[in-house]
């Protein structure tokens, strides 16, 4: 038997004899396909409840039980649904954003409250003899099946499987059974929908959510048979949502059911009388929709309508679209990773849940905890383009553009932000959800440019892999060439030499700096891609206003961009004068004090070389080919003994150039901890959501750390190498309108190395292995041997820094 305070030992599968702590220290079983815990635990259930998140990119219902409690974090919420909020400063400014933006817990329409007898089902009351719960990730329910005895004795069996549909994006559903184990039951059912439910208590980290109390107003409610609806607006950004359930009843024969709604609350009631060896099951649709122009009726009819689709489709209707969708996501993202089961599940997880973040996002953003919960407000960084689109882009290009539409969309926002700032052409918003600027702290927020970059250089990847001219010609064009008319008004030139000053990079422990190397040189790549553009796209060029002297401006600009270069110790800098900087003193920093920024002033932190999270790393993957490999191997080693990794972003950078650079069994531990983040609860934050960025990072070490691939100019190409414990990765990528398989494979008695390239779909492709060029046909495979990892020298992270060792044969 297990009770709420903790996980039966037993039921908790078995663990490989090699596993780290991340999964020896987990509840969680390890299985290739789904996420399943046994027992209930009250101090990890917002943790869980977040892991077992459900979305598509429209729709994101948190993994809280259907009973309502006990739970930790209520939360539902909608893509792009808002409640604005002043924004307070202790001293204003010019261009200091006056208001902020907050995600909403929209309409609770999970709930399905049990009483048995005269008892609530409540698992803190009464006896567990078994309760479970499974996140599978290739039918895309959250499956959970409980054997609970109330506190008169009555014993029951509940079981229930939830979606959040990829086919029908207003769609969700729950199918809910309650079956008797001794005897007959009375039993009541209270399925709700709730509006301005109470919330979590507020955390005193500055980083998580602000709090917002009852912000929907109640406009619309209506009910009949077994069908509600509710309408809310926000009292200011004046947004209105509607949520809508209706219920399909399989019962006995003595039944009764009652409806009503009214404010807040919309409530379907069910009472029956259960023999034994039968059951009571409800299947829930809920359907939602938002608008900031629609009116109430219209909003109503919308999820009226989306209800009477889910009720002709049916439960097992529902059930085979989300199969059949996760086939054919599955049959062309997998990455299969023979020799490290956790670490199979772990990154299956993480793809999962960032397809959930964008799969039907369609006009809206990806943010930085998806739709898991409501951590940084619900907002969207910089991070989606460069850790979350490449995944979509190479096996979900659809979801990708979705997002870059969204960016289209907000041009006029950051065009006027620009414009604030006295600059040309468009400056996006370091975190937003409409498109407006929301940062407070401006050295770190509106200082950090190189989000234009991040969008330029998505939209060059996207224009890459898939062609598609009509978003070129719609949005790519135009993307492009506002992005890089803002470099070419914040830089200048010195001679030959182009400069921009006085910005922040990635790093977040350094702000105001003149030419931090990734700024600049990832303007350089958006400077050349917008001419590049328009030369190709000239009548689209000439509606921007673009004419051949901006043209070539970009182009000599692009070509004279600074790289500070420190030649007594032959490395680049992060910025001009970063190595000249202080260091910090890492002996004597204590574990406790991590991350720094909670627990040292800013002032003391941007003085001295102590980097929160990969800058000149990053720049060194996605701008590897303007660097030498040995200038990478010195920058490596330098920037590594200097990477705190105070963000969920840097392990997954330092894990793809630690494989370049040779010291593969160290990218292994950084790709476990990038993929083991939420899983572990790494940052002690997961409570208020996932890591998108980081679960994108875990693909991306799989791909671009052990695979190798890199995309410069377009151009696909690849250098795979196996760390010592795994004997096989595989993963697909979409490319030119080919599905091209990669394999890396040891072999199990010689050691040696060798990558098969293999087109399933379409024409064929010429790529590189190891620089070598490749053609790789339909129907004939190409094996090719993979060339020894060069020997280098270990590199350091500072004290009490690096990463768990993964593997004991060392590094």
């Amino acid at each position: 038997m297990t009770d709420f305070t903790g996980v039966n030992p037993a039921d908790r599968g078995s663990k490989d004899a090699d596993a780290t702590e991340y999964e020896r220290d987990s509840a969680y079983r390890v299985d290739p396909w789904t996420l399943s815990r046994t027992g209930l635990d009250l101090h990890t259930l917002a943790a869980s409840e977040s892991l077992y998140s459900l979305a598509n990119g429209h729709i994101g219902l948190r993994g809280s039980l259907e009973e309502g409690e006990p739970r930790a974090v209520p939360g539902t919420y909608v893509n792009g649904f808002y409640e604005e909020r002043p924004l307070p400063h202790a001293e204003s400014g010019y261009g200091f954003p006056e208001s902020g933006e907050t995600a909403v817990n929209v309409t609770d329409g999970k709930i399905i409250r049990l009483f048995v007898g005269d008892s609530p089902f409540d698992m803190r009351y009464g006896s567990i003899e078994h309760h479970e719960r499974a996140l599978d990730l290739r039918s895309g329910t959250l499956d959970r099946h409980t054997e609970w005895t109330s506190p008169s004795g009555t014993p029951v069996r509940v079981t229930s499987r939830r979606l959040v549909s990829f086919a029908q994006r207003s769609l969700a559903a729950i199918c809910y059974d309650v079956e008797p184990l001794d005897g007959d039951a009375y039993v009541a059912l209270q399925s709700d929908l709730l509006a301005n439910e109470s919330g979590s208590t507020p955390s005193s980290d500055p980083r998580d959510a602000a709090h917002l109390d009852r912000p929907l107003r109640a406009e619309f409610a209506a009910a009949r048979d077994s069908r509600a609806v509710l309408v809310h607006r926000t009292r200011r950004s004046k947004l209105r949502v509607a949520a809508g359930m209706t219920h399909l009843l399989e019962v006995p024969d003595e039944v009764e059911t009652t409806i009503e709604a009214a404010g807040d609350l919309a409530r379907y009631t069910v009472t029956a009388k259960v023999p034994r060896g039968s059951r009571l099951r409800l299947i829930k649709l809920v359907a939602y929709g938002w608008s900031h122009r629609r009116s109430a009726p219209a909003l109503r009819d919308q999820v009226e309508a989306a209800l009477s689709v889910a009720r002709l489709t049916g439960w097992d209707g529902l059930i085979e679209q989300q199969r059949n969708f996760l086939d054919e996501f599955w049959s062309r993202a997998d990455v299969e990773i023979d020799g490290d089961p956790a670490l199979q599940q772990a990154v299956r997880v993480s793809m999962f849940h960032i397809l959930q973040s964008a799969a039907r996002a369609e006009g809206q953003a990806i943010s930085a905890k998806g739709l898991s919960g409501v951590g940084y407000d619900g907002h969207t960084f910089w991070d989606a383009e460069v850790f979350a689109l490449p995944m979509l882009t190479y096996t979900m290009p659809a979801a990708a553009r979705d997002h870059l539409v969204w960016r289209h969309a907000t041009l006029g926002e950051a065009r006027a932000r620009a414009k604030e700032l006295g600059l040309r052409g468009a400056a996006f918003p370091w975190r937003t959800i409409s498109g407006k600027e929301n940062s407070g702290y401006w050295p770190a927020g509106t200082a950090a440019f190189h989000v234009n970059s991040a969008v330029a250089a998505a939209t060059a990847r996207y224009l890459a892999v898939t062609g598609d001219k009509d978003f070129e010609i719609g949005a790519g064009v135009e993307l492009l060439t506002e992005t890089a008319r803002l470099w070419a008004s914040i830089g200048h030139f010195n001679g030959d030499e182009f400069h921009i000053d006085g910005i922040t990079g990635p790093d977040e422990y350094t702000a105001i700096v003149d030419d931090n190397l990734y700024t600049n040189v990832m303007a350089a790549e958006n400077l050349t891609d917008a001419a590049d553009a328009c030369e190709r796209r000239p009548e689209v060029a000439a509606t921007l206003g673009v004419d051949a002297d901006e043209i070539a401006l970009w182009r000599r600009a692009a070509a004279g961009v600074a790289m500070p270069y420190n030649d007594d110790l032959g490395v680049h800098e992060q910025s001009l004068g970063f190595t000249r900087h202080a260091e910090w003193d890492f002996a004597t920093t204590k574990k406790k004090f991590y991350p720094l920024l909670l627990h040292y002033p800013y002032f003391q932190l941007y003085r001295r070389q102590v980097i929160k999270q990969a800058d000149l790393t990053l720049a060194m993957h996605l701008r590897g080919d303007l660097f030498t490999p040995e200038q990478k191997e010195r920058n490596f080693a330098y920037y590594e003994a200097r990477t705190v990794r105070d963000s969920s972003l840097s392990a997954a950078t330092q894990a793809v150039m630690a494989a370049e650079t040779g010291h593969l069994e160290l990218a292994y531990d950084y790709w476990a901890e990038v993929a083991f983040v939420d899983l572990g609860d790494l940052h002690g934050n997961v409570d208020d959501g996932l890591h998108i960025a980081a679960m994108g990072g875990s693909w991306m070490v799989a791909v671009a750390g052990f695979g190798g691939m890199r995309d410069h100019g377009g151009r696909v190409t690849f250098a795979p190498r196996l760390p010592l414990a795994l004997q096989r990765i595989a993963f697909q990528l979409t490319y030119g309108g080919n599905v091209l398989r990669v394999s890396i494979r040891r072999d199990a008695d010689t050691g040696a190395e060798d990558a098969t390239y293999e087109v399933e779909a379409g024409p064929g492709l010429r790529t590189w292995h190891h620089g070598e060029p490749v053609d790789v046909r339909p129907d004939q495979p190409v094996t090719l041997p993979v060339p020894a990892a060069p020997d280098v020298e270990p590199v350091q992270q500072p004290a009490r820094r690096a990463p768990k060792r993964r593997h004991s044969n060392g590094r």
